[in-house]
Protein backbone atom coordinates (compact mmCIF):
# COMPACT_ATOMS: atom_id res chain seq x y z
CA UNK A 1 0.00 0.00 0.00
CA UNK A 2 1.62 3.40 -1.26
CA UNK A 3 0.97 6.04 1.14
CA UNK A 4 0.54 9.48 -1.46
CA UNK A 5 1.76 12.36 0.57
CA UNK A 6 1.16 16.24 -0.36
CA UNK A 7 4.78 17.37 -2.24
CA UNK A 8 6.18 21.15 -1.44
CA UNK A 9 4.79 23.23 -4.27
CA UNK A 10 7.28 26.04 -3.23
CA UNK A 11 9.85 27.44 -0.77
CA UNK A 12 8.07 28.45 2.03
CA UNK A 13 4.57 27.15 1.65
CA UNK A 14 3.77 24.58 4.32
CA UNK A 15 0.14 24.15 3.35
CA UNK A 16 -2.00 23.43 0.75
CA UNK A 17 -6.19 22.79 0.31
CA UNK A 18 -7.61 20.26 -1.85
CA UNK A 19 -9.49 22.63 -4.62
CA UNK A 20 -11.04 19.26 -6.34
CA UNK A 21 -10.60 15.75 -6.34
CA UNK A 22 -10.49 13.91 -10.59
CA UNK A 23 -10.89 10.71 -9.49
CA UNK A 24 -13.36 8.90 -7.33
CA UNK A 25 -12.22 6.44 -4.19
CA UNK A 26 -12.13 2.94 -5.28
CA UNK A 27 -10.90 4.33 -9.04
CA UNK A 28 -8.44 2.68 -10.59
CA UNK A 29 -5.31 4.82 -11.19
CA UNK A 30 -2.59 5.18 -13.80
CA UNK A 31 1.10 6.58 -12.88
CA UNK A 32 1.41 9.83 -13.61
CA UNK A 33 -2.45 10.35 -13.72
CA UNK A 34 -3.63 13.51 -12.41
CA UNK A 35 -6.19 12.69 -9.61
CA UNK A 36 -5.94 16.01 -8.24
CA UNK A 37 -5.66 19.80 -8.01
CA UNK A 38 -4.64 21.71 -4.83
CA UNK A 39 -4.48 25.38 -4.37
CA UNK A 40 -1.05 26.67 -2.38
CA UNK A 41 -1.49 30.40 -1.87
CA UNK A 42 0.49 31.11 -5.29
CA UNK A 43 -0.76 28.57 -7.39
CA UNK A 44 -3.05 26.01 -8.82
CA UNK A 45 -1.24 22.47 -9.38
CA UNK A 46 -2.06 19.03 -10.44
CA UNK A 47 -1.35 16.34 -8.00
CA UNK A 48 -0.23 13.14 -10.55
CA UNK A 49 -0.53 9.82 -9.16
CA UNK A 50 2.64 8.01 -7.79
CA UNK A 51 1.94 4.73 -8.79
CA UNK A 52 -0.78 2.68 -10.40
CA UNK A 53 -3.41 0.99 -8.51
CA UNK A 54 -6.35 1.46 -6.64
CA UNK A 55 -7.01 4.93 -5.05
CA UNK A 56 -8.46 5.30 -1.19
CA UNK A 57 -9.04 8.85 -0.85
CA UNK A 58 -8.40 10.31 2.82
CA UNK A 59 -9.41 13.97 2.19
CA UNK A 60 -11.86 16.19 1.37
CA UNK A 61 -12.36 18.65 -1.61
CA UNK A 62 -12.15 21.90 0.23
CA UNK A 63 -9.99 20.21 3.61
CA UNK A 64 -6.50 22.43 4.33
CA UNK A 65 -3.83 20.00 4.45
CA UNK A 66 -0.01 20.00 5.47
CA UNK A 67 2.51 19.78 2.93
CA UNK A 68 4.07 16.15 3.46
CA UNK A 69 0.18 14.64 4.91
CA UNK A 70 -0.72 11.68 3.58
CA UNK A 71 -3.91 12.69 1.34
CA UNK A 72 -4.45 9.19 -0.41
CA UNK A 73 -3.89 5.78 -0.52
CA UNK A 74 -2.91 3.49 -3.56
CA UNK A 75 -2.76 -0.26 -3.67
CA UNK A 76 -0.62 -1.32 -6.00
CA UNK A 77 -1.05 -4.77 -5.37
CA UNK A 78 -4.50 -4.54 -6.90
CA UNK A 79 -4.91 -5.48 -10.58
CA UNK A 80 -6.10 -3.36 -13.68
CA UNK A 81 -9.78 -4.08 -14.64
CA UNK A 82 -9.79 -6.45 -17.62
CA UNK A 83 -10.17 -4.27 -19.85
CA UNK A 84 -13.99 -4.28 -19.15
CA UNK A 85 -15.65 -1.00 -19.88
CA UNK A 86 -18.04 1.02 -17.75
CA UNK A 87 -20.98 -0.47 -19.83
CA UNK A 88 -19.66 -3.92 -19.67
CA UNK A 89 -19.76 -3.45 -15.84
CA UNK A 90 -22.84 -2.19 -15.36
CA UNK A 91 -24.42 -5.14 -17.62
CA UNK A 92 -22.54 -8.19 -15.28
CA UNK A 93 -23.91 -6.45 -12.60
CA UNK A 94 -27.24 -6.04 -13.30
CA UNK A 95 -27.25 -9.80 -14.41
CA UNK A 96 -26.40 -10.86 -11.43
CA UNK A 97 -29.06 -8.83 -9.31
CA UNK A 98 -31.23 -10.42 -11.51
CA UNK A 99 -29.91 -13.91 -10.87
CA UNK A 100 -29.34 -13.46 -7.62
CA UNK A 101 -25.76 -14.41 -7.57
CA UNK A 102 -22.37 -12.27 -8.67
CA UNK A 103 -21.44 -12.61 -12.07
CA UNK A 104 -19.13 -9.13 -12.33
CA UNK A 105 -15.42 -9.15 -13.28
CA UNK A 106 -13.84 -11.31 -10.79
CA UNK A 107 -11.01 -8.74 -10.80
CA UNK A 108 -13.02 -6.03 -10.92
CA UNK A 109 -15.35 -7.08 -7.84
CA UNK A 110 -11.73 -8.47 -6.28
CA UNK A 111 -9.98 -4.85 -6.83
CA UNK A 112 -13.08 -3.08 -5.44
CA UNK A 113 -13.48 -5.57 -2.16
CA UNK A 114 -9.35 -4.76 -1.35
CA UNK A 115 -10.33 -0.58 -1.45
CA UNK A 116 -13.62 -1.13 0.45
CA UNK A 117 -11.29 -3.17 3.16
CA UNK A 118 -8.43 -0.49 2.86
CA UNK A 119 -11.07 2.28 3.42
CA UNK A 120 -12.90 0.40 6.39
CA UNK A 121 -9.72 0.29 8.09
CA UNK A 122 -8.32 3.38 7.76
CA UNK A 123 -11.41 5.65 8.71
CA UNK A 124 -14.58 3.33 9.37
CA UNK A 125 -17.97 5.05 8.96
CA UNK A 126 -21.41 4.26 10.90
CA UNK A 127 -23.72 3.95 8.41
CA UNK A 128 -27.54 5.93 9.55
CA UNK A 129 -30.44 6.23 7.28
CA UNK A 130 -32.23 9.60 8.24
CA UNK A 131 -36.50 10.36 8.61
CA UNK A 132 -37.35 12.77 5.17
CA UNK A 133 -36.88 16.20 5.94
CA UNK A 134 -34.11 15.98 8.68
CA UNK A 135 -31.71 18.97 8.39
CA UNK A 136 -27.88 18.26 8.35
CA UNK A 137 -26.72 20.00 11.49
CA UNK A 138 -24.84 22.81 8.90
CA UNK A 139 -28.34 23.20 7.21
CA UNK A 140 -29.95 23.51 10.67
CA UNK A 141 -27.76 26.19 11.25
CA UNK A 142 -28.41 28.23 8.05
CA UNK A 143 -32.53 27.76 8.36
CA UNK A 144 -32.04 28.60 12.08
CA UNK A 145 -30.38 32.02 11.14
CA UNK A 146 -32.54 32.68 7.97
CA UNK A 147 -35.89 31.85 10.22
CA UNK A 148 -36.98 29.59 7.74
CA UNK A 149 -38.97 26.46 8.71
CA UNK A 150 -37.80 22.76 8.16
CA UNK A 151 -40.95 21.76 7.07
CA UNK A 152 -40.78 24.44 4.33
CA UNK A 153 -37.56 22.89 2.38
CA UNK A 154 -37.46 20.24 0.21
CA UNK A 155 -34.59 17.75 0.90
CA UNK A 156 -32.33 16.85 -1.87
CA UNK A 157 -29.88 14.19 0.30
CA UNK A 158 -29.63 10.80 0.88
CA UNK A 159 -33.61 9.77 2.48
CA UNK A 160 -34.73 13.18 1.58
CA UNK A 161 -31.75 14.94 4.18
CA UNK A 162 -31.57 18.51 3.88
CA UNK A 163 -28.60 19.43 3.06
CA UNK A 164 -26.39 22.24 3.33
CA UNK A 165 -27.09 23.45 0.09
CA UNK A 166 -30.78 23.03 0.28
CA UNK A 167 -30.39 25.31 3.39
CA UNK A 168 -28.81 27.77 1.53
CA UNK A 169 -31.13 28.22 -1.06
CA UNK A 170 -34.45 28.23 1.08
CA UNK A 171 -35.82 31.53 1.18
CA UNK A 172 -38.35 32.67 3.85
CA UNK A 173 -41.62 34.03 3.49
CA UNK A 174 -41.45 37.58 2.95
CA UNK A 175 -45.48 39.03 1.84
CA UNK A 176 -46.32 38.11 -2.02
CA UNK A 177 -43.65 36.50 -3.94
CA UNK A 178 -42.25 37.48 -6.92
CA UNK A 179 -41.82 35.54 -10.17
CA UNK A 180 -37.99 36.53 -10.22
CA UNK A 181 -36.22 33.98 -8.58
CA UNK A 182 -34.46 34.83 -4.89
CA UNK A 183 -31.76 31.90 -4.47
CA UNK A 184 -28.08 32.07 -3.99
CA UNK A 185 -25.12 30.61 -3.61
CA UNK A 186 -21.90 30.17 -1.37
CA UNK A 187 -18.77 29.06 -2.62
CA UNK A 188 -15.40 29.02 -0.64
CA UNK A 189 -12.67 31.18 -1.85
CA UNK A 190 -9.81 28.74 -3.49
CA UNK A 191 -6.29 29.49 -1.21
CA UNK A 192 -5.32 31.63 -4.30
CA UNK A 193 -8.06 33.59 -4.32
CA UNK A 194 -7.87 34.17 -0.93
CA UNK A 195 -3.77 35.10 -0.90
CA UNK A 196 -4.48 37.63 -3.99
CA UNK A 197 -6.80 39.31 -1.75
CA UNK A 198 -4.35 39.61 1.42
CA UNK A 199 -2.25 40.93 -1.05
CA UNK A 200 -3.92 43.59 -2.45
CA UNK A 201 -5.24 44.53 0.53
CA UNK A 202 -1.55 44.75 2.15
CA UNK A 203 -0.34 46.86 -0.84
CA UNK A 204 -3.23 49.27 -0.17
CA UNK A 205 -2.71 49.59 3.22
CA UNK A 206 0.94 49.24 3.57
CA UNK A 207 2.60 51.69 0.59
CA UNK A 208 2.01 54.92 -0.56
CA UNK A 209 0.65 54.33 -3.99
CA UNK A 210 -0.18 57.24 -6.40
CA UNK A 211 -1.00 56.94 -9.73
CA UNK A 212 0.06 58.81 -12.81
CA UNK A 213 -1.27 58.61 -16.29
CA UNK A 214 -0.63 59.78 -19.80
CA UNK A 215 -1.90 58.70 -23.62
CA UNK A 216 -0.23 56.47 -26.38
CA UNK A 217 -0.21 57.74 -29.99
CA UNK A 218 -0.58 53.73 -30.94
CA UNK A 219 0.06 54.76 -35.14
CA UNK A 220 3.69 54.03 -35.39
CA UNK A 221 3.46 50.42 -33.47
CA UNK A 222 0.15 49.63 -35.85
CA UNK A 223 2.05 50.40 -38.92
CA UNK A 224 5.17 48.74 -38.12
CA UNK A 225 2.73 45.47 -37.41
CA UNK A 226 0.94 45.78 -40.42
CA UNK A 227 3.85 45.22 -42.51
CA UNK A 228 5.69 43.02 -40.56
CA UNK A 229 3.42 40.35 -38.51
CA UNK A 230 2.82 38.28 -41.27
CA UNK A 231 6.36 37.90 -42.32
CA UNK A 232 7.35 37.79 -38.24
CA UNK A 233 5.18 34.84 -37.85
CA UNK A 234 6.08 32.74 -40.46
CA UNK A 235 9.51 33.17 -39.69
CA UNK A 236 9.04 33.11 -35.39
CA UNK A 237 6.09 31.37 -35.32
CA UNK A 238 4.46 33.54 -32.71
CA UNK A 239 2.44 36.83 -33.42
CA UNK A 240 4.13 40.27 -33.34
CA UNK A 241 1.84 41.72 -30.84
CA UNK A 242 1.48 44.44 -28.08
CA UNK A 243 3.39 43.15 -25.11
CA UNK A 244 7.27 42.99 -26.15
CA UNK A 245 6.75 46.74 -27.45
CA UNK A 246 5.94 47.57 -24.16
CA UNK A 247 7.95 45.17 -22.70
CA UNK A 248 11.35 46.84 -24.17
CA UNK A 249 9.68 50.49 -23.44
CA UNK A 250 9.55 49.11 -19.87
CA UNK A 251 12.97 47.92 -20.39
CA UNK A 252 14.13 51.49 -21.52
CA UNK A 253 12.58 53.51 -18.97
CA UNK A 254 13.62 51.16 -15.98
CA UNK A 255 17.36 51.58 -17.45
CA UNK A 256 16.54 55.42 -17.18
CA UNK A 257 14.91 55.42 -14.00
CA UNK A 258 16.51 52.87 -11.82
CA UNK A 259 14.40 53.71 -8.99
CA UNK A 260 11.09 52.12 -10.34
CA UNK A 261 13.21 49.01 -10.20
CA UNK A 262 13.44 49.09 -6.85
CA UNK A 263 11.78 48.01 -3.48
CA UNK A 264 11.92 48.75 0.24
CA UNK A 265 13.96 46.07 2.15
CA UNK A 266 13.35 47.03 5.88
CA UNK A 267 15.64 50.55 5.93
CA UNK A 268 16.94 50.06 2.93
CA UNK A 269 15.70 50.45 -1.11
CA UNK A 270 17.12 47.79 -2.72
CA UNK A 271 17.38 48.29 -6.64
CA UNK A 272 17.69 45.36 -8.96
CA UNK A 273 20.66 45.51 -11.80
CA UNK A 274 17.98 43.24 -13.83
CA UNK A 275 14.77 43.42 -15.08
CA UNK A 276 12.58 40.53 -14.68
CA UNK A 277 8.81 41.55 -15.48
CA UNK A 278 5.88 40.09 -14.73
CA UNK A 279 2.71 39.86 -16.65
CA UNK A 280 -0.92 39.99 -15.34
CA UNK A 281 -2.57 37.53 -17.03
CA UNK A 282 -6.16 35.70 -16.49
CA UNK A 283 -5.46 31.69 -16.08
CA UNK A 284 -8.96 29.27 -15.14
CA UNK A 285 -8.36 29.88 -10.90
CA UNK A 286 -7.82 33.39 -11.61
CA UNK A 287 -5.22 36.15 -12.07
CA UNK A 288 -2.10 34.95 -12.20
CA UNK A 289 1.25 36.56 -12.32
CA UNK A 290 4.24 34.74 -14.14
CA UNK A 291 7.57 36.51 -14.86
CA UNK A 292 9.78 37.16 -17.90
CA UNK A 293 13.15 36.80 -16.35
CA UNK A 294 16.00 38.87 -17.42
CA UNK A 295 13.71 40.88 -19.98
CA UNK A 296 16.46 43.31 -21.02
CA UNK A 297 18.34 40.24 -22.46
CA UNK A 298 15.44 39.43 -24.98
CA UNK A 299 14.27 40.78 -28.33
CA UNK A 300 10.91 40.99 -29.66
CA UNK A 301 10.55 37.32 -30.66
CA UNK A 302 12.67 36.25 -27.40
CA UNK A 303 9.73 38.62 -25.41
CA UNK A 304 6.49 37.10 -28.19
CA UNK A 305 7.70 33.27 -27.65
CA UNK A 306 8.11 33.85 -23.47
CA UNK A 307 4.59 36.10 -23.32
CA UNK A 308 2.71 32.89 -25.25
CA UNK A 309 4.91 30.41 -23.21
CA UNK A 310 3.61 31.31 -20.00
CA UNK A 311 0.16 32.68 -20.95
CA UNK A 312 -0.55 28.71 -22.28
CA UNK A 313 1.09 27.30 -19.22
CA UNK A 314 -1.24 29.80 -16.83
CA UNK A 315 -4.33 28.81 -18.89
CA UNK A 316 -3.42 25.20 -18.86
CA UNK A 317 -2.60 25.14 -14.75
CA UNK A 318 1.01 24.45 -15.34
CA UNK A 319 2.16 27.59 -14.09
CA UNK A 320 4.78 26.60 -11.23
CA UNK A 321 5.52 28.64 -8.06
CA UNK A 322 8.91 29.79 -9.35
CA UNK A 323 7.59 30.96 -12.52
CA UNK A 324 5.25 33.92 -10.71
CA UNK A 325 8.38 34.61 -7.91
CA UNK A 326 10.77 37.41 -8.03
CA UNK A 327 9.65 39.66 -10.35
CA UNK A 328 10.80 43.49 -10.18
CA UNK A 329 8.08 45.20 -12.18
CA UNK A 330 4.39 44.41 -13.46
CA UNK A 331 2.61 45.09 -16.66
CA UNK A 332 -1.16 44.59 -16.60
CA UNK A 333 -3.25 44.87 -19.49
CA UNK A 334 -7.15 45.00 -18.99
CA UNK A 335 -7.37 46.51 -22.35
CA UNK A 336 -7.67 42.98 -23.11
CA UNK A 337 -10.80 42.82 -21.32
CA UNK A 338 -11.98 46.66 -22.75
CA UNK A 339 -10.91 48.52 -19.69
CA UNK A 340 -10.53 52.09 -21.10
CA UNK A 341 -9.00 53.62 -17.74
CA UNK A 342 -7.87 51.85 -14.07
CA UNK A 343 -5.50 52.41 -11.24
CA UNK A 344 -3.55 49.10 -11.30
CA UNK A 345 -2.44 47.95 -7.65
CA UNK A 346 1.32 47.39 -6.91
CA UNK A 347 2.17 44.16 -6.75
CA UNK A 348 4.15 43.73 -3.16
CA UNK A 349 6.88 43.86 -2.63
CA UNK A 350 7.47 45.42 -5.89
CA UNK A 351 7.17 49.10 -6.48
CA UNK A 352 5.36 50.20 -9.65
CA UNK A 353 2.95 48.63 -12.06
CA UNK A 354 2.39 49.57 -15.47
CA UNK A 355 -1.59 49.12 -16.89
CA UNK A 356 -2.10 48.97 -20.12
CA UNK A 357 -6.08 49.81 -21.61
CA UNK A 358 -8.17 49.42 -24.75
CA UNK A 359 -7.15 51.01 -27.51
CA UNK A 360 -9.87 53.19 -29.32
CA UNK A 361 -9.90 56.11 -31.96
CA UNK A 362 -10.38 59.38 -31.06
CA UNK A 363 -9.50 63.30 -32.16
CA UNK A 364 -5.90 64.24 -31.58
CA UNK A 365 -3.93 66.96 -32.89
CA UNK A 366 -0.49 66.84 -35.15
CA UNK A 367 1.16 68.71 -36.34
CA UNK A 368 -1.23 71.53 -36.11
CA UNK A 369 -3.71 69.69 -37.33
CA UNK A 370 -6.80 67.34 -35.86
CA UNK A 371 -6.51 63.80 -36.83
CA UNK A 372 -8.48 60.71 -35.72
CA UNK A 373 -5.43 58.06 -33.94
CA UNK A 374 -5.67 54.98 -32.15
CA UNK A 375 -5.27 56.15 -28.68
CA UNK A 376 -4.39 54.14 -25.38
CA UNK A 377 -4.35 55.48 -22.08
CA UNK A 378 -1.78 54.04 -19.85
CA UNK A 379 -1.26 54.47 -15.73
CA UNK A 380 2.06 54.08 -13.35
CA UNK A 381 0.58 52.89 -10.23
CA UNK A 382 3.67 53.13 -7.86
CA UNK A 383 4.68 53.37 -3.94
CA UNK A 384 5.39 57.17 -3.48
CA UNK A 385 8.03 56.22 -0.43
CA UNK A 386 10.67 55.27 -2.85
CA UNK A 387 9.55 56.83 -6.21
CA UNK A 388 9.45 60.44 -6.45
CA UNK A 389 6.87 62.14 -8.76
CA UNK A 390 9.34 63.49 -11.23
CA UNK A 391 10.87 59.69 -11.40
CA UNK A 392 7.48 58.42 -11.65
CA UNK A 393 6.18 61.24 -14.43
CA UNK A 394 9.34 61.07 -16.30
CA UNK A 395 9.31 57.11 -16.35
CA UNK A 396 5.65 57.20 -17.99
CA UNK A 397 6.93 59.76 -20.23
CA UNK A 398 10.25 57.70 -21.07
CA UNK A 399 7.57 54.49 -22.01
CA UNK A 400 5.34 57.04 -23.96
CA UNK A 401 8.42 58.25 -26.39
CA UNK A 402 9.70 54.79 -26.87
CA UNK A 403 5.91 53.69 -27.99
CA UNK A 404 5.24 56.83 -30.14
CA UNK A 405 8.86 55.91 -31.55
CA UNK A 406 10.14 52.69 -31.61
CA UNK A 407 11.62 52.41 -35.07
CA UNK A 408 14.45 54.89 -33.22
CA UNK A 409 14.33 53.88 -29.78
CA UNK A 410 13.59 50.57 -29.67
CA UNK A 411 14.72 49.13 -32.57
CA UNK A 412 18.10 51.33 -33.08
CA UNK A 413 16.68 52.74 -36.36
CA UNK A 414 17.02 49.07 -38.26
CA UNK A 415 13.57 47.04 -38.00
CA UNK A 416 14.48 44.30 -39.86
CA UNK A 417 17.38 43.38 -37.65
CA UNK A 418 15.13 44.04 -34.70
CA UNK A 419 12.21 41.52 -35.40
CA UNK A 420 14.73 38.98 -36.87
CA UNK A 421 13.72 38.80 -39.98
Amino acid sequence: MLEMKVPSPGESITEVEIAQWLVEDGDYVEKDQAIAEVDSDKATLELPAEASGIITLKAEEGDAVEVGAVVCLIDTDAEKPGGKTKDDVETYENAGDEKGETNAAPDLDKAKAEAKNTKEKAAPLESKTYASGTPSPAAKKILDEKGVDTESVSGTGRDGRITKHDAENATPSMGTPGTAGRGSSRTKLSMLRRKVAERLVEAKNTTAMLTTFNEVDMDAIFELRKKYKETFKEKHGVSLGFMSFFTLAVVRALEMYPAVNSMIDGKEMLTFDYKDISIAVSGPKGLMVPVIRNAENLTFRGVESEVKRLAIRARDGKITVDEMTGGTFTISNGGVFGSMLSTPIINPPQSGILGMHNIVERPIVRDGGIVVAPIMFVALSYDHRIIDGKESVGFLVAVKEALENPTELLMNGDVKKALEL
